[in-house]
């Protein structure tokens, strides 16, 4: 939130950037969680309050707010900084985030229960991805996750490159949308990259299958609780996805409903997850071109495939194209040019040498003017290659030790290469 970040001079006592508990501390990570239920997804006030006096002190400071307003003693330095505006700006917020605390088990003691099977990842955690530190204040708190999360895929330590791609589409994709989304997925996975959708219809689907096919892992990023995903027909597809030792991932709590906001909020989280984003199938007002606009916010590539130009399911892609936003990619091998070196992803081989690789350019010039059949003479070959006697003659000796000439007494012959 701007004007909370503008009226901190410096964080208060308990804050994160001075001497706050550490985020995953058993304290700061149930309040994170608690966070995630009282605030919507991408509240940069909520993430401003919370970096600025740390998600605990943020938490007390709210549910103080009652009939004679809130106790800012509670926000210690952060207070003093805040105009009056300012200050009557959050305690509209906060009344908005303490009429959430009924919704919360437990009551006014504040308990949030995680259901079994999932678990909170917080900043700070081996399993946060580091990327989405780049959306500042729109940051989540914390992440809910189902099955395993790889460890800071996007962004790794030692620089080799970002190792996660998002493959989004419409839902409502054609079979040469679904064909090129499985396609390009497969290939990621097989090389060892994260693959990171949305578990919609479309493209979104066909992405997480084809890394499934391929053995790779893929992170499904979730607009509503992760106990309750959607949409429920992909159930068995969010089970293999776990199976195959990828995950569940959201930022709304357990019980949040998937509401049209949420998705549009998810779109960044995708966006930020992942070094590069690439639209695989969109129609002009396709929720994917939302994702794309995230990565380019983020300064992350961003990659469309092409379609037919008469087709409208394809129009999304040629739009973010020629508006220079994305750059065109048809195989798994150009979204690796895209991103950059990949952590333990197996760069594409060379293609395999061919014999005339290892002859100089004189020689490969006399074998291509040499007939498979009829023998020649160097002179005759001379002639036809425009070069000198004496080189033709020194190529032909190379050629016969490389195996690709062979001499007889009716002169020389190509072998094939």
């Amino acid at each position: 939130m701007t004007g909370l970040r503008g009226a901190v001079g410096a964080p208060g006592p308990g804050g994160e950037g001075a001497g706050a508990a550490p985020p995953t501390s058993a304290d700061e990570r149930g309040a994170r969680a608690l966070w995630s239920v009282l605030s919507e997804p991408g509240d940069e006030a909520a993430g401003a309050l919370i970096a600025a006096v740390g998600a605990g002190a943020a938490l007390a400071w709210v549910r103080s707010v009652g009939s004679h307003g809130p106790d800012w003693s509670l926000l210690g330095g952060l207070a003093h900084g805040l105009s009056v505006g300012a200050r009557s700006r959050l305690t509209r917020r906060a009344v908005l985030w303490s009429s959430r605390w009924e919704s919360v088990e437990g009551g006014d003691e504040g308990r949030l229960e995680v259901p079994r099977g999932l678990h909170v990842v917080v900043p700070g955690d081996p399993g946060w991805p580091r990327g989405l530190d780049d959306l500042g204040d729109a940051r989540p708190h914390c992440l809910w996750v189902r099955g395993a999360l790889a460890a800071d895929r996007a962004a790794p330590e030692d620089g080799s490159g970002p190792a996660a791609v998002a493959l989004v589409g419409s839902r409502a994709c054609t079979q040469y949308g679904r064909q090129v989304g499985a396609d390009l997925a497969h290939g990621l996975a097989a090389r060892g990259v994260l693959v990171v959708s949305g578990g919609a219809f479309g493209i979104d689907a066909a992405a997480h299958r084809g890394a499934l096919a391929a053995g790779g892992p893929t992170a499904v990023v979730l607009a509503g609780g992760i106990d309750q995903p959607y949409p429920g027909a992909h159930r068995e597809l969010f089970d293999d996805v776990v199976a195959a030792g990828g995950a569940l991932v959201g930022e709304a709590a357990p019980g949040a409903v998937p509401l049209r906001s949420r998705f549009l909020q998810r779109n960044r989280l995708i966006a930020a997850m992942s070094g590069a984003t690439v639209v695989v199938e969109a129609a002009w007002r396709s929720g994917a071109l939302s994702t794309a606009h995230h990565a380019a916010q983020l300064l992350r590539p961003v990659g469309a495939v092409p379609g037919p130009v008469t087709s409208a399911a394809s129009a999304g892609c040629h739009r973010l194209l020629r508006e220079g936003c994305a750059v065109c990619v048809t195989d798994a091998s150009e979204v690796l040019e895209l991103v950059g070196p990949l952590i333990g992803a197996a760069r594409d081989q060379p293609a395999a040498a061919r014999p005339l690789d290892a002859v100089d350019p004189p020689s490969r010039t006399v074998h291509e003017t040499l007939s498979l059949r009829r023998p020649a003479e160097p002179e005759d070959i001379a002639v036809r290659c425009g070069l000198g006697i004496a080189a033709v003659r020194a190529s032909l000796g190379r050629l016969e030790l490389a195996g690709l000439a062979v001499r007889s007494a009716e002169g020389w012959r190509a072998r094939r290469a």
